[in-house]
């Protein structure tokens, strides 16, 4: 199992616009995996769809991530032509994943849902049509996945959903490789879901044995519809916290999101925790890791040569 480990910026706040050239740059000088970022709008941080093509124009290996894109409210057709455009632009190192909904409520009207399409008076043939789902925002990211997937797949697409028509609509150049789309969540629908539409599944805030039990719902869900994921596309977005240890405000909302779960569960609490959890991760399943610092280093640079230090070596 090929253990890799990428670094996001940091906790949204933290993302500067103006850090991602020097991140970037040294990311890739010294071979580090990946870098990803965040799609929290109501803060700093660069879009990550914007961020991604300027960090691909300076870089050359690096891996480049969504950690993770809202999708329900997004346009389709033009996010899967983003994506093309960047798998163009960087072959073989773009990651997009998706999810559900914006980490911050604040951020829930910038992705406001589409209403159902009027019914027609010939109804679309059942194979062209989107799949339902619990609830307007599931059922919102179920079709539109299944439409972005065929989008990045076939040159002309005709789609009659619930939420999307379509009629011979293309997106020009399509990627030479189907680009692996992985999905976030954890909620048990969360888990369903990436085993019937998803190619991998990006977790975040679960212990090594909700992963465990996350992997096992996921390979359930995948062979009840007939498909698998990929024993290797299990991940982690892991935070970190390093010098004060976990700030209070986070030890706070993690609390709220996990009244059941320590924080120090969930945030590792300096390099020697980080290296003995993603061990444990490791042992049930994990193999691909984001790792995020809960705040910004005083250096960057610094930050990148510690991480190599420490993280590399568990790479396999």
């Amino acid at each position: 199992m090929k253990v890799r480990i990428g670094i996001a910026p940091g906790a949204g706040r933290n993302e500067n616009p103006e850090n991602l050239e020097e991140i970037a740059g040294r990311l890739d000088e010294i071979g580090i995996d990946s870098l990803w970022l965040s799609e929290i709008v109501s803060s700093p941080a660069p879009d990550p769809m914007v961020g991604l093509a300027y960090a691909a124009a300076r870089t050359r290996r690096l891996k480049l991530g969504t950690g993770v894109s809202v999708l329900p409210g997004r346009n389709p057709v033009l996010f899967a032509k983003q994506l093309a455009t960047l798998a163009r632009l960087a072959p073989g190192r773009i990651l997009p994943a998706v999810g559900l909904g914006p980490a911050r409520a604040a951020d829930r009207d910038a992705f406001p849902l589409p209403s159902p399409v009027p019914p027609s008076p010939a109804p679309a043939p059942a194979q062209e049509r989107g799949p339902g789902g619990p609830g307007q925002r599931g059922a919102v990211f179920d079709e539109a996945l299944v439409l972005l997937r065929r989008l990045l797949t076939e040159p002309s697409v005709t789609f009659h959903g619930r939420y999307f028509t379509l009629d011979d609509v293309g997106i020009g150049t399509l990627p030479a490789k189907p680009l692996d789309i992985w999905l976030g969540g954890a909620a048990p629908a969360a888990l369903r879901r990436v085993g019937r539409l998803g190619d991998g599944w990006l977790a975040s805030l679960i212990t090594p044995s909700d992963a465990a039990r996350g992997i096992a719902a996921v390979a359930a869900a995948a062979d009840a519809a007939e498909r698998t994921v990929d024993p290797e596309h299990y991940g982690l977005s892991i935070p970190v916290a390093l010098g004060d240890g976990i700030p209070p405000e986070l030890a706070a909302t993690l609390r709220r999101r996990r009244p059941d779960a320590d924080p120090a569960a969930l945030v590792p609490e300096g390099w020697d925790a980080l290296r003995r959890r993603i061990r444990d991760y490791v042992a049930v399943g994990m193999s691909k890791f984001v790792v995020r610092p809960v705040t910004s280093p005083p250096s960057w640079s610094d930050f990148i040569d510690q991480f190599a230090t420490e993280l590399l070596p568990l790479e396999t």
